[in-house]
């Protein structure tokens, strides 16, 4: 007599836990199975903030990179030898991108006030010169930006930008001191940036 109601129970209970299982799997948009079951292609997973610091006697070689900013202009990072250089990776087509835009503007707005000796550098990568550039105008962004069309030159930054955004902070030698994967706000990139800047 009590068959019917047990069989009730046990059901209604696979299914709630059946629910559960399932939005535990959908439940992080920026994981790499949410991304893929979009089918949207958008082509990128998005690192999570993460930090990390390098110790001056970890550091490796100084980066090497030639390229051309997205306006056409020839550009060498030897250039800037001797300053604090800032690297970030970005593409329009990443929306974390677009949204620490802002952020980025922020910090480089920051250190000129501070007459720092640092530079700003962008890498647009994988997509064309033109789209970039008309995305920097969009964004109010006052720091220049390389064309990477073709993901070339992140191959010079010795696999510390594997994901899209990425911040690299260069010590006075070119040599990466530091780097964010995924978004990063204008206090954490400030802080890095001035750590780097105070050393000997």
């Amino acid at each position: 007599m009590t068959r019917g109601p047990v069989r009730l129970v046990a059901g209604v209970a696979a299914l709630a836990l059946a629910g559960v299982a399932l939005a535990g799997c959908t439940s992080d948009p920026n994981s790499v199975a949410s991304q893929a079951k979009a089918g949207d292609q958008k082509g990128y997973v998005s690192g999570d903030g993460a930090v990390e610091a390098i110790p001056a006697a970890e550091r490796g070689e100084p980066v090497t990179m030639q390229g051309e900013l997205v306006d056409g202009t020839a550009w060498d990072i030897a250039a800037t030898r001797g300053k604090v250089l800032v690297l970030n990776v970005w593409g329009s087509w990443c929306p974390p991108c677009v949204a620490e835009a802002p952020d980025l503007q922020k910090a480089w707005e920051a250190q000129q006030a501070k007459r720092a000796p640092v530079q700003f550098m962008g890498i647009d990568t994988r997509e064309e010169a033109a789209r970039g550039a008309a995305f920097i105008r969009k964004a109010g962004l006052t720091y220049p930006s390389l064309s990477d069309q073709s993901g070339v030159l992140l191959l010079r930054l010795q696999g510390k930008a594997p994901t899209t955004p990425s911040t690299l902070v260069l010590d006075r030698e070119g040599r990466i001191a530091a780097r964010v994967n995924g978004p990063v706000d204008a206090s954490t990139l400030g802080g890095l940036v001035d750590d780097v800047v105070a050393e000997s």
